[in-house]
């Protein structure tokens, strides 16, 4: 039996380990100082094995693993706002956009509503064409989106929000009903609803995304003003009958457009 497992391992001593060459440097010499078995036990190995085994796996499982060669661990990047998508020429002379604004954190909150109607300002969208209001909080933002998708007065709405992380469960409900909601808004009506709200796990990082060079404000301008052109490329310029059936038709289409937004507040 020895001699038969030297033969198929020219490298193996006849007492060596199966399993040695799989082992740790360290472990292959200590199991090649194992004694040979004498008289008539031929089972001594395999028991002998089994007890390195187990008294090798706290080294195995304790000693630091190795990276591959040339492989190294980077620190991920903080992606921020100047990391964003580019935009080309936007030309928002007939772009009407709403902003509604949360309440909550007004400093940073106010700063990304600036940040927006500068790139806004910048891409020709005029001053009575920006529809504004707000509501108390960021969970209130999709419902007034719908309302003011529905009266027909804008072609992309902006709502903005700042939800930082506490001690319980309310910033993750939160953040996933606004989320969901924003986008069944933009689903149902058809007209593009950004997503302006920022989601931090510390108020620290909602500072940097509003507040300075990170601020998100300037990019989700310029986004409502693509999204608006593409709307209107879609149903047909700014004063058409709005495809959901709402808004103004017929002979009123050559009128200077109303706003029907005043009679539910916008």
């Amino acid at each position: 039996r020895e001699d038969t497992l030297s033969r198929r391992r020219p490298h193996a001593t006849p007492h060596e380990p199966c399993c040695a060459r799989a082992l740790p440097t360290h472990l292959v010499h200590f199991t090649s100082r194992v004694p040979a078995p004498t008289g008539k036990s031929r089972a001594a190995p395999q028991h002998t094995m089994l007890a390195v085994t187990l008294a090798a796996l706290p080294s195995l499982l304790l000693s630091p693993s190795v990276p591959a060669t040339g492989s190294r661990t980077r620190a991920a990047a903080v992606r921020m706002a100047g990391d964003g998508p580019s935009f080309g020429d936007l030309d928002g002379s007939t772009a009407r956009i709403g902003i509604i604004k949360a309440r909550w954190h007004p400093e940073m909150s106010d700063s990304l509503i600036a940040g927006a109607k500068e790139a806004l300002a910048a891409c020709g969208v005029k001053e009575e064409n920006i529809v504004e209001t707000e509501v108390p909080g960021s969970y209130e933002l999709p419902l007034a989106a719908r309302y003011m998708a529905l009266s027909g007065s804008v072609d992309a709405i902006l709502p903005v929000g700042i939800l930082i992380k506490g001690d319980t469960y309310h910033f993750e409900a939160i953040s996933d009903s606004v989320s969901s909601g924003l986008m069944s808004v933009g689903m149902q009506t058809g007209v593009p609803i950004l997503f302006g709200v920022l989601t931090c796990m510390s108020e620290e990082q909602a500072r940097v995304r509003s507040i300075g060079p990170g601020n998100h404000g300037p990019d989700w301008g310029r986004a409502a003003v693509e999204m608006a052109l593409l709307r209107q490329s879609a149903v047909g310029g700014p004063k058409s009958k709005f495809f959901m059936g709402f808004g103004d038709s017929g002979e009123d289409d050559a009128k200077p457009m109303t706003r029907p937004a005043e009679r539910i507040g916008f």
